[in-house]
């Protein structure tokens, strides 16, 4: 491996960063388009073939930078969550690049950040259950496109609720949340596996949040948001910084959660852009900003080649600019961990059917952007894959992959009576089969070379910018209670 000279480096969650380049698992990327004649094209070929269209500023929600800051300071501070032993940072880091480097997250009750540092916590406060789900990254959620949220989509917009949007929280979301973002944000804290704390096996919740939680009060004076609203009503400094940045805050009685929610959201949006990767640069007419390798590789994403089988390609569901098509697909992902109460033991996860009920949508979920994937491990809806080409060589051949998986690349930290449930599914001949039934993703006949190719497009798409993200954190907050994990 390769390094450029540098005065100043660094090492954040495995990944290697300079100021002048960056190089990861083999491979090199400038932090500025090179300029030497191995990486130069014609003009003609940084034409953007593929038509698609460079993200430019107006493809960004813009946010008061006073919301910015109450909202860096919210994300950051335990005393959103029923124990306050954990905060939306916890699992969305900047350490380990707005995620949290596990397969299956550990709320409320784990001590730590990150793998191999996050336990599952001690005592009477030790974890139920880890959460069913992969922590995914956040990267652009500030765009304005962004419309699905959730691995299964659990929030979407939807008129016939006052909020704008159908969620978990149904009815009881608020209104006046700026985006699907800012509604999402709010709904962790609802959650006793992540954030309001847990019940106990005798059926008693831990706090005053967990107990609102546990029997589904959101809203209201004794709902989950309004308890923790008081706390923050409480804190001066808060109050001061929730009245500078919204014009309709004069007192702390004024304070609501759709504030909290609005400047998470502002903070997320504005924080974890990631819009100039050299894939970007390309995209905007910079020629010399993609290897010829990477190039390729993009050609083979988006449009294959003659051996793909009925046309599908990776770019079939990582379509466009942003390599999602918003949509949920069924790709014969493997499932571990506690599942979502479904199935005759409840160790499955029926996906997208969750939401809306059709047959069709069983074991789907969604389809992520590939922006700084990457950073981005574990990958699919359970954290599955610790490799990106372990993901990439999944998606080739799902079936096989599927029969052929092996546990041991699991990221998560071990407890018997936790590890006992993991593999309920992938022990299970039968489930298994299941989930390979409803795949729709055929076999991709990519070559080895090709795949390294596809690589090669998927490092394009990091941008330098989220390689040390550590000034996106404060280094204290209002409350008083540690950031640290």
């Amino acid at each position: 491996m390769k390094f450029n000279t540098l005065k100043i480096s660094l090492i954040i969650s495995g990944v290697w960063i300079s100021s002048s380049a960056i190089a990861i698992d083999g491979f090199d990327f400038p932090s500025k388009p090179t300029n030497n004649g191995d990486n130069s094209v014609s003009s003609s070929a940084a034409n953007n073939p593929f038509d698609l269209k460079p993200l430019t500023h107006r493809d960004f929600r813009q946010s008061d930078p006073a919301q910015v800051e109450l909202g860096k300071n919210l994300f950051f501070d335990k005393i959103l969550s029923g124990n306050k032993n954990i905060s939306c940072g916890t699992c969305h880091h900047v350490l380990t690049n707005t995620g949290d480097a596990l397969s299956l997250s550990v709320g409320e009750g784990g001590k730590g950040l990150g793998h191999p540092a996050r336990n599952t916590g001690s005592g009477n406060h030790a974890i139920v259950q880890r959460v069913p789900h992969n922590s995914p990254d956040l990267f652009n959620r500030g765009l304005h496109d962004i419309n699905v949220l959730f691995n299964d989509g659990r929030i979407f917009p939807d008129p016939s609720f006052a909020s704008g949007f159908n969620s978990p929280a149904g009815h009881q979301l608020p209104v006046g949340l700026d985006s699907i973002l800012a509604a999402q944000n709010i709904l962790p804290l609802t959650n006793v596996t992540e954030m309001a704390g847990q019940v106990d096996q005798y059926g008693v919740p831990e706090n005053e949040v967990a107990e609102a939680a546990a029997n589904d009060i959101f809203s209201g004076s004794d709902g989950v948001w309004e308890i923790l609203i008081e706390r923050l009503r409480g804190i001066p400094e808060y109050v001061s910084m929730f009245q500078s940045a919204f014009d309709d805050v004069n007192s702390a009685a004024d304070i609501n959660i759709t504030h909290v929610g609005n400047s998470i959201a502002a903070y997320i949006g504005t924080s974890f852009r990631a819009d100039n990767s050299p894939f970007d640069r390309f995209l905007r007419g910079d020629p010399r900003a993609m290897s010829l390798t990477a190039q390729e590789g993009m050609r083979l994403f988006y449009n294959g080649n003659p051996r793909n089988r009925k046309n599908q390609t990776c770019g079939s569901c990582h379509s466009g600019t942003l390599q999602t098509d918003q949509d949920f697909h069924a790709i014969a992902m493997p499932q571990i961990g506690p599942g979502k109460g479904d199935g005759h033991n409840g160790r499955e996860d029926f996906g997208h059917f969750r939401v809306s009920g059709d047959h069709n949508d069983l074991y789907k979920f969604r389809t992520p952007s590939l922006r700084n994937v990457v950073l981005t491990a574990p990958y699919g809806h359970v954290g599955a894959y610790s490799t990106l080409r372990g993901v990439v060589e999944h998606h080739v051949n799902a079936i096989d992959s599927l029969y052929n998986y092996d546990t041991n690349q699991v990221q998560m930290p071990s407890r018997p009576d936790l590890d006992a449930i993991d593999f309920d599914v992938m022990d299970n001949e039968y489930l298994v089969e299941k989930i390979a039934n409803a795949s729709e993703i055929n076999k991709l006949n990519y070559s080895k070379e090709d795949i390294n190719k596809i690589m090669e497009f998927l490092y394009a798409l990091t941008d330098p910018a989220s390689l040390d993200i550590r000034d996106q954190a404060p280094k204290r907050v209002p409350s008083g209670l540690p950031i640290a994990d």
